[in-house]
């Protein structure tokens, strides 16, 4: 556990390597899953806009480097370097813009074309990059609570992406195998 929902928002992280998952509680006792983020990714950046207390729950996924940087630090570094500053402002820009897609995805997509997107997402398949990436091992309960669907239907649309030839299982550790051509789905209407 990185930080905990509800914590004081003191600093900004910096993964440099390794995995973290940012999720939200309900009041109700349901997680949902907000971002799986990875090398190069910030979080915890809402403190530079004045949020108090964390709004999501950061974990480490795996054995994970993670940089914390103080609010202040933070503050007069994007000041006085303007590469860094750049950086971030496009880092940010770049995850407004997936936060976006996210909810248009939630809101207009079928529970397997989320999935799907999902997957590609892990994969960190980029617009214009083709063959096969592996993906880091996840359960399918949580693809379920990052898709907004059951355990159950991850499993019949896995089965569904396996029998395409769009996904393969690897042995051991090393996680599932995305195929590129698993994009038709998420462009198929």
């Amino acid at each position: 556990m990185i930080y905990t929902q509800g914590a004081r928002a003191t600093s900004v992280w910096y993964i440099q390597r390794g995995r973290v998952k940012l999720s939200v509680l309900s009041s109700g006792g349901r997680e949902a899953i907000v971002a799986m983020l990875g090398p190069g990714d910030f979080f915890g950046e809402g403190c530079l806009a004045g949020q108090a207390r964390r709004m999501s729950t950061a974990t480490a996924l795996e054995d994970t480097s993670a940089l914390r940087i103080g609010r202040q630090s933070m503050m007069q570094t994007l000041h006085r370097e303007a590469a860094l500053s750049d950086r971030f402002i496009a880092y940010i820009l770049a995850r407004n813009i997936r936060i976006e897609e996210d909810l248009v995805d939630q809101l207009f997509n079928s529970g397997e074309k989320r999935l799907a997107r999902v997957l590609l997402l892990l994969a960190r398949f980029g617009p214009d990059e083709g063959g096969a990436r592996l993906m880091p091992k996840v359960s399918q309960q949580t693809l379920a609570e990052m898709v907004g669907t059951t355990r159950s239907r991850v499993n019949v649309f896995m089965n569904k992406f396996r029998k395409l030839g769009l996904i393969e299982y690897t042995t051991g550790r090393r996680g599932l195998k995305i195929n590129s051509s698993l994009i038709t789905v998420v462009l198929h209407d």
